[in-house]
């Protein structure tokens, strides 16, 4: 015991809200708890979404005992489909939903073979790497998530997952405060604890006074009811059905997702739709609109979701118009602001109502508020501390309110992702950083597009192309056609005499030359082409000369 050891390692979730990974290692094994993905800001043109960086898990891929998962949503299982090909055979545990997410997501990448999924509950206690792990309800955003409660040989830890603390939840045990205080007695080593709505004075929104809300708006509608929300919120999505069934409306769904988590919930007893219930994209009731509530993905602006569809018109069945009430029922995710706040104004635009958080409580966050996290911190009475799920911002906030609950200030501890904690049956310390700069994913490509690429993507968008077409003869080196000039992005409508201009540029770099040598002409062209138009119009468009021999 006195040479034991507990190394936990971020891989992500430390300074971003997306990412959640972590791996603890001992000298009995590893366990990586989550593994979740983050999506892509403005300036990532073109990339699909984020992973964590794996080099970590690749170093420790022989002794890895298995994966736990607090719960299903995207942030901490969506990088599943990438990792399990590095660890076939990893047996992977979670709740009964966060494991059917899981296998449809695996099935989908042709993964699902490589893994052994095992199913557990409240009851459970997982052996893995010398030690032990307890699972315990949470109330969050989706059903069956877990906090964890971990028996080590450098004492207990509890890993909060994403929670909130709902004193009445509608559905489920709800945040289980006793059990944890159980199971923490009075020797806590360390708490992890979500950070995202640190910010956020006083409590959270319960979800009784969301489906309050949306009753009282539901009485007043005339026209179409058109709700947005999270696809994997399925006491919301509940929620929307008793209602539509309390009011006389038909349910109509618009969405892959949607459908998919709908019926994974139905399967699981988890949702019971409506008898009149619909899927747009099979089929449509003729109805009038004060009788219809249509449920439809895209609550962060995805330009490519449902609502984003049927607000610009690319919706082969359906169509925002004038009349319709439209129900944001989500948080804004940092980094989609823009995107929402322009579809937004195309709806209004449309001529629809649109009502959102932060203007009408239609949406409670499943992550807890400053009161409630100071509650757990206050029951829990952990010796160490350590904020996660969240930006830079959160985790400094987060710090301050642990050491106002009488945790002592050297036992805050400030981790960043690929920063790893050493705990001893006495004492920590922080080791050396490994690397973490997640790895991106765009199509089929992972890991194939990195700041050059982007930088060029950027330059291509800012800047426009220019395309310069040559041929000449093998054997004499004499043009035979050319130079021709294309373009795009970079335009010539008002100045058509740089096109002449720039030909004849061309045509002199290639008099310069003493023989015709590809390599040396393109890079000519390319500076001559570049300083010309950066002269003449304040432009630097990529350059790209295609040069033949016949």
């Amino acid at each position: 015991m006195e040479n034991s050891y507990l190394k936990i390692t971020p891989l992500g979730g430390l300074g971003e809200i997306g990412l959640n990974c972590q791996l603890w290692e001992t000298e009995h094994g590893v366990v990586m708890i989550d593994c979740g993905i983050m999506f892509p800001s403005d300036e990532l043109l073109g990339v699909d979404l984020l992973i964590p960086h794996f080099g970590a898990v690749n170093e420790v891929r022989d002794r890895v005992c298995c994966i736990i998962l607090t719960h299903g949503h995207e942030d901490h299982i969506g990088a599943l489909p990438w990792l399990v090909p590095l660890l076939k055979g990893v047996r992977i545990y979670g709740s009964d939903f966060t494991l059917a997410l899981v296998e449809h997501k695996l099935l989908e990448h042709n993964v699902l073979d490589y893994v052994e999924l095992v199913r557990c509950d409240w009851q459970t206690v997982i052996e893995a790497a010398g030690m032990r792990f307890h699972f315990f309800p949470v109330c969050h955003s989706i059903p069956q998530g877990f906090a964890l409660g971990v028996e080590t040989e450098v004492g207990k830890i509890i890993h909060s997952g994403d929670f909130k603390i709902d004193p009445a939840p509608l559905s489920g045990p709800g945040t289980d405060l006793a059990a944890l205080k159980a199971f923490a007695g009075d020797n806590l080593r360390l708490l992890f604890s979500d950070s995202t709505n640190v910010g956020r004075l006083g409590h959270s929104l319960t979800e009784r006074e969301v489906r309050d809300s949306l009753a009282n708006i539901f009485a007043k509608a005339r026209g179409r009811i058109i709700i947005t929300l999270f696809s994997s919120h399925i006491q919301r999505i509940q929620e929307v059905f008793d209602l539509a069934t309390k009011f006389g409306r038909t349910v109509v769904i618009t969405g892959k997702s949607l459908a998919t988590n709908i019926d994974i919930a139905k399967s699981l007893d988890l949702v019971d739709p409506p008898n009149d219930f619909y899927n747009a994209h099979y089929e449509l009731p003729n109805l009038p609109d004060d009788q219809v509530v249509i449920v439809a993905t895209g609550a962060q602006g995805e330009p490519f979701s449902a609502l984003a569809r049927m607000t610009y018109g690319a919706h082969k069945d359906l169509e925002i118009h004038e009349g319709d009430t439209v129900l944001m029922s989500s948080r804004i995710i940092p980094g989609n602001t823009t995107a929402i706040i322009r579809l937004i104004n195309a709806m209004y635009h449309k001529g629809a109502e649109v009502l959102y958080e932060g203007i009408h409580s239609i949406h409670a966050s499943g992550h807890a508020h400053r009161e409630e996290l100071r509650a757990l911190i206050e029951t829990l009475k952990p010796e160490l501390f350590v904020p996660v799920h969240g930006e830079f911002q959160h985790l400094v906030k987060h710090l301050q309110l642990a050491r106002e609950c009488g945790v002592a200030p050297d036992n805050c501890i400030f981790l960043e992702d690929g920063l790893p904690l050493v705990l001893y049956p006495t004492g920590y310390e922080l080791d050396d950083p490994v690397p973490v700069e997640c790895t991106l994913v765009d199509g089929k490509g992972v890991g194939d597009v990195g700041n050059q690429v982007l930088r060029e993507r950027r330059l291509l968008g800012a800047e426009g192309l220019v395309i310069v077409v040559l041929v000449f003869d093998a054997e004499s080196g004499i043009v035979l056609k050319g130079p021709e000039i294309l373009s795009k992005g970079f335009t010539f409508t008002t100045h058509n005499y740089l096109l002449e201009d720039a030909k004849c540029l061309v045509l002199d770099e290639i008099e310069n030359l003493d023989s015709i040598d590809e390599q040396v002409l393109t890079e000519q062209i390319r500076l001559s082409l570049r300083r010309f138009f950066r002269n003449v119009l304040g432009r630097e468009p990529v350059i790209v000369s295609v040069i033949s021999f016949v």
